[in-house]
């Protein structure tokens, strides 16, 4: 799988300054097409079991991963914990707030949503048109709105029954907190992480089209080891390999 994504996908589309990899779908998704049909697949899986698999995030570009960012690293967002707490990032080291982001939100050039494999789902049929969606851990839990959908795809991804859809962040390792929501097309994603160096990684940062300095730069440099192995390579046996 690994070999077969290094030879379809190019460098700045790993790193999500180029989609000319994706096709749009109805809403404004946007996907690889193999990904495109599989959630298709499943979304209609879904609603004979009477849920409706919806998409609330799926590609997102370098300059939007960029923007979420920088928004955390300078107070203009928040920061949660753990239990849906916003974080007091000022009372945190540069080094201290740069985990905090990494919870729940990757470093520019390294997000999965990058890739056209990945996306957010929730059950649309749960809730009201105008709920306010959070993506947040409660929500999923046992008793959560969204937990009898979760439920349901716990026994088809046991089963191998999940069109090819795993949860790359299905339990804690001490970094990506779990992410019930976020599914990951394992035919097309698994290996894909494992291209990514911490030379791309700089010359991505530093290419002429970006035109926004990454903040906390400093310190995700003298960290990018222990962030590459902790938060972009995700837990052996994730996905089951075809």
């Amino acid at each position: 799988m690994a070999q077969q994504l290094t030879q379809q996908l190019t460098v700045r589309q790993l790193t999500g300054l180029d989609d000319s990899h994706l096709v749009t779908l109805p809403g404004g998704h946007r996907l690889r097409d193999d990904v495109a049909q599989a959630i298709a697949a499943l979304q209609a899986d879904a609603r004979r079991a009477g849920f409706e698999l919806a998409i609330a995030s799926s590609f997102r570009s370098f300059s939007r991963q960029l923007t979420i960012w920088n928004g955390k690293a300078r107070g203009a967002r928040p920061v949660h914990d753990d239990r849906g707490c916003a974080v007091e990032m000022e009372a945190l080291s540069p080094v201290e707030q740069l985990y905090a982001i990494l919870r729940y939100s990757a470093i520019p050039g390294t997000s999965r949503h990058h890739w056209g494999t990945d996306l957010d789902i929730y059950d649309a049929a749960a809730v009201a048109p105008d709920y306010p969606l959070q993506l947040s851990p409660q929500e999923v839990a046992a008793g959560g709105v969204f937990d009898p959908l979760h439920c349901w795809l716990d026994e088809l991804i046991a089963a191998g029954k999940s069109r090819g859809f795993y949860r790359p962040y299905a339990r804690d390792r001490g970094g990506v907190a779990p992410e019930r929501w976020h599914l990951s097309y394992a035919p097309l994603s698994a290996g894909c992480s494992e291209q990514l160096t911490g030379e791309l990684l700089q010359s991505c940062w530093d290419c002429e089209e970006v035109t926004e300095a990454l903040l906390l730069r400093h310190e995700i440099e003298a960290e990018l080891p222990h962030i590459m192995e902790r938060y972009l390579n995700v837990a052996g046996g994730w996905c089951a390999r075809g």
